[in-house]
């Protein structure tokens, strides 16, 4: 009896007693309980009490058309009624799959031959991980294996793409990264620069790290280099002028692949329909998820160069087939959601809208660069940060432990506004692409409001 009573009290709670949740600091949801959001309009959210949040992540950088989206679910419905599963074995392929497919070539940012299907954007990037070995084998290159990665970047969960990625919580006690991934710097000015050093002698320096390492670790043993325009769990870190024309000359220099992440970067983010096209790149493969369906159903997509499809197709002529995919590679569903998505960024022209308040919304947060706690302001497009100091001038962080970022994500939270606190005490900023300049005023301010509580928080322990 006394079970069913602690069941029945805790029916609110179930979600903490049996959920393992994501990227969680578990033991302090178990004493605090989740946030419960049961309800979403536009570019707001709902918890089950009724509060209303304005989700200043888009989720996780992804929602991009918001949370009410009729033309998204009704493209659901149709499709669900039509041919809700089939998969992509064997040579068949569900319906929409064609369509999306070249919807999708025609946006692609740089000439590309092929989309192969996934799921999230940790499986696109594990399967990019796993061409690179199939290409070189295929070339008859089978020491040319090696990826270079940066720190602070972020490639998603896989064991392969967990390995890739440069942030250190994704691999303790999983006994990663994966032998093969070779570090090299971040781009990040602010942190990394040295006293006195230029922008400009920045990039000279990791310039010189990366060839520096190609050559250490033997070019024949390099087979790519993987990167984030901009890299945004990592800490929004936006690259210097001229960090990519450098790094691109010494890829081709050494014959070295470039994988470009754009899960999150990809349509429309940044202001343009990639950051590809941001930044001038040229990959051989591009990486996207997230934004493809507005976050409306799990998809992801890998795209290749013509280059490297006929090696792969060639090879797999030999072997019989190619063995690689997944059961719900390009699920009807998915397709149908994102076509529909893709037609809603043309027809209601997102991206140009992106364009429009993105500037509203970077130079509000660039009122907060003299801030008492505030290191550095930055950001692109809809995209953008704030990084906290104990000390601005020297660009010194606070101690981890103090949880000052942690902090003013709950007093945001209790003013109405959800962001999210990265690793360093960066809060990130990345809201719905349909967001207006109003909501991004209110944004801003409820900005404003969590950082006075948070200023005279610390306060009370300086002193």
């Amino acid at each position: 009896m006394n079970h069913q009573k602690a069941e029945i009290s805790l029916a609110g709670q179930s979600d903490v007693r049996h959920h393992l949740h994501p990227y969680t600091q578990l033991r302090e949801l178990e004493q605090d309980g989740p946030l419960v959001i049961v309800r979403g309009e536009g570019v707001q959210v709902f918890d089950e009490h009724g509060k209303a949040y304005i989700e200043g992540m888009a989720g996780l950088w992804c929602a991009s058309l918001g949370f009410s989206e009729k033309r998204l679910a009704d493209a659901a419905y149709r499709q669900m009624t039509t041919l809700p599963y089939y998969h992509s074995f064997s040579g068949k392929v569900p319906g929409p799959v064609t369509a999306l497919v070249e919807a999708m070539i025609k946006w692609a940012p740089v000439p590309m031959a092929r989309v192969l299907f996934a799921n999230s954007g940790s499986e696109s990037n594990d399967t990019a991980f796993k061409l690179v070995r199939y290409y070189n084998n295929a070339k008859g290159r089978p020491l040319k294996k090696k990826i270079i990665a940066r720190n602070k970047g972020y490639h998603g969960v896989t064991a392969a793409a967990a390995s890739m990625s440069g942030l250190a919580t994704m691999h303790q006690h999983f006994d990663l990264p994966l032998p093969g991934i070779v570090r090299v710097s971040c781009p990040h000015f602010y942190q990394y620069g040295l006293p006195g050093e230029t922008e400009a002698q920045f990039v000279d320096r990791l310039a010189k790290e990366l060839e520096d390492t190609i050559l250490r670790e033997g070019p024949d043993t390099v087979a790519a280099f993987i990167a984030e325009p901009v890299q945004a769990a990592g800490g929004v870190i936006i690259p210097p002028e001229g960090y990519f024309a450098k790094v691109q000359a010494i890829l081709k220099k050494y014959d070295i692949l470039f994988l470009v992440d754009e899960v999150v970067t990809g349509f429309g983010r940044l202001g343009q329909a990639f950051g590809t096209q941001v930044f001038d790149l040229k990959p051989d493969m591009i990486t996207v998820a997230k934004m493809l369906t507005s976050a409306y159903a799990p998809m992801s997509a890998l795209y290749l160069t013509d280059e490297i499809y006929q090696t792969i197709a060639d090879t797999s002529a030999a072997v019989g087939v190619f063995g690689h995919g997944y059961t719900y590679s390009g699920h009807p569903l998915a397709c149908a959601i994102a076509l529909e998505t893709l037609r809603i960024y043309e027809a209601d022209k997102v991206i140009d809208h992106v364009q429009k308040v993105a500037p509203r919304l970077q130079q509000g947060l660039q009122k907060f660069k003299d801030h008492p706690l505030v290191g550095a302001v930055r950001g692109l497009g809809l995209i953008g940060a704030i990084e906290f100091a104990a000390d601005p001038k020297a660009h010194q962080p606070f101690d981890p432990k103090r949880g000052v970022g942690a902090y003013f994500v709950a007093r945001a939270q209790a003013h109405g506004l959800i962001v999210r606190v990265l690793i360093g005490d960066v809060i990130a900023f990345s809201p719905p692409l349909i967001i207006s300049e109003s909501e991004i005023d209110t944004l801003l301010e409820r900005t404003a409001l969590a950082l006075a509580d948070t200023l005279a928080w610390v306060e009370t322990w300086r002193t």
